[in-house]
């Protein structure tokens, strides 16, 4: 086979071969027009540029002989046969009014294709209402497909995982309702083709958001864990949670950006500029069990990468454990510690929730599958001093760098209202019995008697006492996280070197 230009492609980044028409390629073909035969095949492969973006590239190979070429191209297909990974069925949902209502156009015209190329069958289900993607996944045989696709932004990839999850657990007959439950693993992977007014778990399980970029990381398939959060009430479940569960700053942003729904993207930034004026507070009490199971911490500066040694060493340790005690011995034993006080903000991250205004996201360092949540507490401080913390969001400064910010590395927490620990009388006294003495460093006083919401991945809950347990590595995505450059990866496996001892 002879080419002009030499070029190196693994065999897990080629998206398909086929033979090559010569008529379509006689105008390239330079020397080689004098001949009265030529055969030829193509390599479509992954070509990767700039900030992670993926595209779809081709290489044509010519050939003298026939059998030769013939000889290249079953060669080649029998390798890509073996790459056991990729997937040949897909279910895929479509959300036709999510964003900018592009989910469709975007699903025929940029993914569809590539999908067909690499000779990948799918089943497509366009969404005619809200939920429509969770009902039918209890309905549907899902262990017929190899993935679950959702086209749209983070609310459809949250219909999917709950149908999806949820399917698992009723199918393995474990009760979603009880906080404390082993979930059974979901092994059907989920891609995403962002196509939403917000596409944070792309950002940060891919490292930006394109629809070509994600189609590619699905037809090579590509699997990237990914930690689950049950949200609970009462001992009823509520929802799942992979990004960002916010109460306080980000639940009320949630909450009056729902009402503006027709201005578009842009209620996000009004709601956002309205709620930092407003400057709310609440009074409450956490409870927390730390993660004592993973090598690193919220302010280690290790981000989470491609192959990452802290959610592999994680997943080890929290085996280990779970294997000598028994799950619900080990949370009986260790110790709850507990914050009382008044905040502005309370988030709990799985990610780090990066986006293009938020580039290291909330918090640079959560990993996305070593079993635990960052929890971020920003206790009541002046406006002036919210508004530098929220910058800091913006560039490369320590965000809790703060005397008024606390950030903790947990694998569960509790948090109560104080108007419902008011409503519920006895809930100070199990507590103490329970968790023992509360930090005095913030005395409960009159503040703001109203009660914010929870933002759960983009979703409103109204529950002011809730209880949040991590699943490590729940599910999973056809993603491989966020790559670095070979300069990078050098100092990053060098900074992982020196944690680990």
């Amino acid at each position: 086979c002879v080419h002009t230009e030499s070029c190196f492609v693994p065999i897990s980044e080629i998206i398909a071969v086929e033979e090559t028409e010569f008529n379509k390629k006689q105008r390239n073909i330079g020397r080689w027009h004098k001949m009265a035969k030529l055969h030829a095949f193509t390599v479509y492969y992954v070509k990767k540029a700039r900030n992670h973006r993926w595209r779809c590239s081709d290489v044509t190979f010519w050939c003298v002989d026939e059998h030769l070429c013939n000889q290249w191209i079953q060669a080649l297909k029998e390798l890509l046969e073996m790459q056991k990974s990729r997937p040949k069925q897909l279910l895929v949902y479509i959300n036709p009014y999510g964003g900018k209502r592009q989910g469709k156009r975007i699903y025929e015209q940029k993914v569809a294709p590539l999908f067909s190329l690499a000779s990948i069958s799918t089943d497509v289900v366009i969404t005619e209402h809200a939920n429509h993607a969770k009902d039918n996944l209890f309905e549907v045989n899902i262990y017929k497909y190899d993935g679950v696709v959702c086209v749209g932004g983070d609310g459809m990839f949250s219909e999917v995982m709950h149908g999806l999850i949820g399917r698992m657990q009723k199918d393995s007959g474990i009760d979603q309702n009880n906080p404390k439950a082993s979930l059974v693993q979901c092994n059907i992977r989920i891609g995403i083709i962002p196509a939403g007014s917000t596409d944070c778990i792309c950002y940060s399980t891919v490292g930006i958001s394109d629809p070509v970029t994600s189609a590619l990381h699905i037809i090579v398939g590509d699997c990237q864990p990914l930690d689950v959060s049950s949200v609970h009430h009462n001992n009823m479940f509520l929802k799942y949670s992979v990004s960002l569960l916010g109460y306080g700053f980000y639940g009320d942003i949630l909450k009056d950006s729902e009402k503006k729904r027709w201005m578009g993207p842009m209620r996000y930034d009004y709601s956002g500029f309205k709620t930092f004026l407003s400057h709310h507070y609440y009074e409450g009490t956490i409870a927390y069990q730390p993660a004592k199971h993973t090598h690193g911490s919220p302010r280690d500066k290790v981000s989470c990468r491609t192959g990452c040694y802290i959610c592999k060493e994680s997943e080890k340790q929290l085996a280990e454990q779970h294997k000598e005690c028994g799950l619900k011995h080990e949370e009986g034993e260790e110790e709850w510690k507990v914050i009382k006080g008044k905040f502005l903000a309370i988030n709990a991250v799985s990610m780090s929730c990066a986006c293009p205004r938020s580039p290291k996201g909330l918090s640079p360092a959560a990993h996305l599958a070593d079993g635990s949540a960052d929890l971020i507490l920003v206790r009541k401080c002046s406006r002036f001093d919210f508004l530098r913390y929220l910058l800091r969001h913006t560039n490369q400064d320590d965000q809790f760098d703060f005397p008024f910010v606390d950030v903790y590395r947990v694998k569960c927490f509790q948090f109560t209202s104080k108007l419902s620990e008011d409503n519920e009388s006895n809930v100070m006294d199990i507590a103490k019995k329970r968790f023992g003495q509360f930090c005095r460093d913030h005395p409960a006083c009159c503040c703001n008697m109203v009660n914010s919401t929870w933002n759960c991945d983009g979703e409103t809950l109204d529950s002011s006492a809730i209880e949040v347990r991590v699943h490590c590595q729940l599910m999973k995505l056809f993603a491989r996280g966020i790559e670095e450059n070979c300069k990078d990866e050098a100092a990053y496996s060098q900074r992982g070197v020196e944690q680990l001892l």
